[in-house]
Formats: structure tokens, C-alpha cells, sequence
């Protein structure tokens, strides 16, 4: 098989790097010509993938910003081919499944939105690992939700990259859940360590310290793009928490022990509930 990777982040890094070690054929692309030649150097990709040969994959997976994944959908559309694959890799759906889908029902090929939900608080190239994604979730957006054939097609074109699951839902839903369960946390985890007690820490913190700040260590540029991208949705999210906060903080000022008792005790159930 041969596969296309656009971006060699750590998200098409990673791609390429699992793709070549299965022994696929590997044709890849970045902006930097210096991690290009790096990958093709240290054997996690063959060669250069560009206009003429992107009609020889059999799939096309592209791991760049949204934004530059839907031009990059766009402009290549007539050059794909008419019997393999498109993928994008993006953080948010909306933005490129419409153009991904708008160009594939132009030009006649096979487009999938997709998000590998794995990574580390390292990008770049360096740090891509072709085990990232061993176990992780996918989830992806199909152009129809009663293709069977389809889902089979991409959960075996996808299996060098060793997801524990595939998960299937529609651009919206993806945008609204992953505002929570992804783009919050960071939000939260990056705001919470700016507090100045924060310098002082060393010694007095072990697990909770290290999961709550995990991912306060991360990619601003990228970040910032997926925040925009999703901006309604993310909205929403601090909004909420924010309010909740605030209760916890109502009933601190009032010394209100019932109060604040209660909205721990209403978090630890809902927990217990959702998560089991």
C-alpha cells in the first residue's frame, strides 16, 4: 500500500513512522524541507509526496491545521485518487469535513474526516512515536452513517496505526464534544498553573498537581486555531464552568459547609455515574 502524509508533526510523524514500520510505502509532505529530508533520511518516509504522485495512494492522511487541511482538500482535489482514501487527522470537523466533502463530491474520490484522539505535551517530528496511537480512540466522520462496507474498508486501511476503537459521529457532534472532553481541559490546565503558588509547589505536590497540569504545557499556535475554530462550542464550555465555580466559591465566602458538602457530594456521584 502507499500512503500519502500530509504534515510531519507529531501527529504525521507518528503516521508515517507506524505506516513504514508495517512496510507500507510512505510518501510524505511538510512546509519544512528540513524535517522532509529527515524523515526520508531516517527511514519514515520514501520520498516526497506531491501533485503527481498523490493519484498512486491508496491513502492520504493529512495532519495540519484546519484551516490549511481544508485549502490543502481544496487545491488537491483533482490530483487525488478516484479509488483511494482521504483522511484529515484535525482537532475540529466542521470547517474541514465541509470542504473535504464538497471537494470529494466534485471530483469524484472517497473522503473520511478523522481525529486520532492521542498525543503528548511534545510536537515536532522528534518527538512522533509510531506507537502513539496502540490503543487509542479514533473517531471519524463518515460522508454517510449506513455504510457498513465503508467502516470496514477504514478500520482496515487504519490498522498499522493499532486504534483500540473507532467511533463514528457527524462533524457538529464532534465539535460539541471534544469543546469538553479535549479543548476544555487544556484551557483549564493552562489557566490553572498562572496561579503563583504555582512557583512554589516542589514538595508539596504529587498526582493531582501532575494530571491537572499535564497538558498545560502545549502547542499555543495550534491551540489558539482549534479554540477559534471551535469558538461557540468552547464558549459554552467556560462558561459552564466558570458558573460552577463560582458556587463552590459562594459557599466558601459564606463559610456555608451544608452548601459546598452538597456540590463536592453532586460531583463525586456524577462522576460515579458517567465514568463508573
Amino acid at each position: 500500500m502507499t500512503v500519502g502524509v500530509v504534515g510531519l508533526g507529531l501527529i504525521g510523524g507518528s503516521i508515517a513512522k507506524a505506516y513504514s514500520a508495517a512496510g507500507h510505502t510512505v510518501l510524505a509532505y511538510d512546509t519544512d524541507s528540513s524535517i522532509l529530508s529527515f524523515a526520508i533520511m531516517s527511514g519514515g518516509a520514501a520520498g516526497e509526496l506531491n501533485e503527481t504522485n498523490l493519484k498512486d495512494c491508496d491513502l492520504v492522511l493529512i495532519a495540519i491545521f484546519p484551516k490549511d487541511a481544508a485549502e490543502y482538500i481544496r487545491n488537491n482535489g483533482p490530483h487525488f485518487s478516484k479509488t483511494g482514501l482521504v483522511i484529515d487527522c484535525c482537532g475540529t470537523k466542521e470547517e474541514v469535513c465541509k470542504a473535504g466533502f464538497e471537494a470529494a463530491a466534485e471530483h469524484g474520490f472517497l473522503y473520511v474526516g478523522g481525529h486520532p484522539m492521542a498525543g503528548t505535551h511534545h510536537s515536532g517530528y522528534r518527538a512522533s512515536n509510531p506507537d502513539l496511537f496502540r490503543g487509542a480512540p479514533m473517531v471519524i466522520v463518515p460522508p454517510v452513517y449506513d455504510d457498513i462496507t465503508l467502516f470496514d474498508r477504514v478500520k482496515t486501511i487504519l490498522e498499522p496505526l493499532g486504534f483500540g476503537s473507532i467511533s463514528v459521529t457527524t462533524a457538529k457532534e464532534h465539535d460539541t464534544v471534544i469543546a469538553f472532553t479535549s479543548q476544555l481541559a487544556h484551557v483549564v490546565s493552562n489557566a490553572y498553573i498562572k496561579s503563583p503558588t504555582a512557583k512554589v509547589h516542589k514538595g508539596f505536590s504529587a498526582g493531582s498537581y501532575r494530571d491537572l497540569t499535564r497538558v498545560a504545557w502545549l502547542n499555543p499556535i495550534m491551540w489558539a486555531e482549534l479554540f477559534l475554530n471551535n469558538r461557540d462550542n468552547m464558549i459554552f464550555e467556560i462558561d459552564t464552568i466558570v458558573n460552577e465555580l463560582v458556587k463552590y466559591k459562594d459557599a466558601l465566602e459564606r463559610s456555608d459547609r451544608a452548601t459546598l458538602e452538597q456540590l463536592l457530594a453532586d460531583g463525586a456521584n456524577l462522576k460515579k455515574e458517567i465514568d463508573g
